[in-house]
């Protein structure tokens, strides 16, 4: 792994947002202790990966201060610098350099979520604010996540920006989760109204991030490499938290400092996959039959240093330690957690059962068709570098508490107009498998939330669930089934026991993903 990505100390941090532990949680005691440790455990995931400390392990000045160190390389500072950024961690990471760089920084323009400035000014994180008479100019945009009009206004002035550059200059390039709706520039005739409704179409049927990327890149002036190009012969330095399983550059906000590698061939792909290519309007067709002909020629990109400074990765590091703090017995399964929403959801059903048999002595042991079972579905969703094996070894070995800790992003397919979020929406149906499985003497609870605070157009960042959440809701004429066939998961949450298996964090400042933590404790 990088050298950016190296493991955390714990971190002095100031807490998040308390959950509100509520309902049968506080009636049952060991549930309580779980959803206690659980919140722990997810609130040392999310402080790993603040952004201020990440920038600052990043950068750094000699001491003459007159050297910017990035890793090993040092660049030469005379009042040089420019800053753009973009993403729902950036404001945080600007104010961090702004206040390193001092008189060295001349301007920068951050492009940010709408409300989230106020939202950390209500929430008192002055460390993730600009200071009065900041030399950075702030635009808020992409009202959920969506690109709109305000976001580009910001993608135009930051492009004004970068093309004003000379070689004297060093461009100081922030990137965050969120950051290719905030950076919409795209590539006329293509309006913006016509390639945020390709980009909804295509989320709606199952797209990947990856996919969604891809065609985000070949229509837009800014993304796959586009923003390096604008700001050359100036030196860049991006600095990147990651929210992409993998964290590949030149996806992570569509790879705007990153030379694409992909073509149009590949784009042609995409839609035919999804039935879309039928229906693309004249422009979108316009500009991809030209992209092959681009007299420029392909991007480069010799001028940029691409730096990796925070991941799911450092933040699945941290609850590990966190949770081996508590004894557990800690694993960490994947932090490129992918595929079906469905799937993933009777993996984890599944692990519980299985895990059943091995924490218990006095149960018998898995059937070979569940274990098969088990391992049918880690294929089915071809998650790399998967430690199912290393996790089943652990329980039997350990015949104690095991946490399974994994982080990634599921796919979701929408197939009505509830509310809620992928986190949610996990959480919900995994409760619904628990109650597939016998679990024996063990109590289980399992979590998933998003570590930026917000899990699709809700306030919430994700939800817990245990055994009992089936009985809990027919306890109260909630039918899991119908809210699960209209994605309204965040409706369910909010009218079980008034909302108590929610997670509430406010807006966290950061944004790698999600994490999952899948408890198993032998009573």
């Amino acid at each position: 792994m990088a050298a950016a990505l190296q493991v955390l100390p714990r971190l002095a941090r100031a807490p998040l947002h308390p959950l509100l532990w509520r309902g049968s949680v506080a009636r049952l005691a060991s549930s309580m202790a779980l959803a206690e440790q659980a919140w722990q455990l997810f609130e040392s995931a999310v402080g790993a990966v603040l952004p201020g400390p990440m920038l600052h392990r990043a950068l750094s000045l000699d001491p003459s201060g007159r050297q910017l160190k990035v890793r090993d390389r040092s660049f030469q500072l005379r009042q040089n610098v420019y800053l753009v950024g973009f993403g729902k961690a950036v404001m945080g990471m600007a104010a961090a350099a702004e206040e390193l760089l001092g008189q060295h920084l001349v301007q920068g323009v951050i492009s940010i979520p709408k409300g989230i400035r106020a939202a950390m000014e209500r929430a008192g994180k002055q460390e993730m604010l600009l200071k009065p008479h900041s030399r950075v100019q702030v635009f808020e945009g992409a009202e959920d996540n969506l690109p709109d009009r305000d976001a580009l206004r910001a993608a135009l002035a930051i492009r004004q920006l970068a093309e004003g550059l000379t070689a004297d200059d060093l461009l100081l390039v922030l990137i965050s989760g969120g950051g290719s709706a905030l950076l919409p520039a795209p590539i006329p005739p293509v309006t913006l109204e016509e390639k945020q409704t390709l980009t909804r179409l295509l989320a709606a049927r199952g797209a990947t991030i990856q996919e969604l990327n891809t065609i985000r890149k070949a229509l837009s002036q800014l993304k796959g490499g586009g923003l390096a190009q604008a700001a050359y012969p100036a030196q860049v330095v991006s600095l990147i938290l990651s929210d992409v399983v993998g964290d590949p550059v030149e996806v992570i906000a569509s790879g705007p400092t990153v030379a694409s590698s992909h073509s149009v061939q590949d784009c042609l792909h995409i839609l035919n996959r999804y039935g879309l290519r039928a229906a693309l309007p004249r422009s979108v067709k316009t500009v991809l039959s030209r992209a092959d002909s681009d007299p420029h020629g392909p991007r480069t990109c010799g001028h940029v240093l691409n730096v990796i400074i925070g991941s799911n990765v450092l933040a699945l590091a941290e609850a590990q330690r966190q949770a081996e703090a508590l004894g557990y017995q800690a694993v960490v399964l994947s932090a490129a957690m992918q595929g079906d929403v469905k799937s993933m959801a009777q993996f984890y059903g599944l692990l519980a059962h299985v895990a059943r048999t091995r924490l218990t002595p006095s149960t018998a042991g898995a059937s070979v068709e569940e274990d098969a079972q088990l391992h049918e579905l880690a294929a089915e969703l071809q998650i790399p570098d998967l430690q199912l094996e290393e996790a089943l070894e652990t329980m039997a070995r350990g015949r104690g508490p095991v946490c399974l800790l994994a982080g990634g992003e599921p796919t979701v397919q929408l197939q009505g107009s509830g509310r809620g979020g992928r986190n949610q929406e996990l959480a919900l149906r995994v409760g619904a498998e628990l109650r597939r499985w016998p679990l024996g003497q063990i109590d289980v609870l399992f979590l998933s939330g998003g570590t930026d605070g917000q899990d699709g157009p809700t306030e919430a960042a994700g939800a817990w669930v245990t055994p009992e959440l089936a009985s809990q809701a027919a306890a109260e004429g909630l039918d899991m089934a119908t809210f699960l066939a209209h994605n309204d998961s965040h409706t369910f949450f909010c009218r079980l026991q008034g909302g108590a298996h929610l997670l509430h964090t406010g807006m966290t400042g950061t944004n790698v993903m999600d994490t999952h933590l899948l408890f198993l404790r032998p009573r």
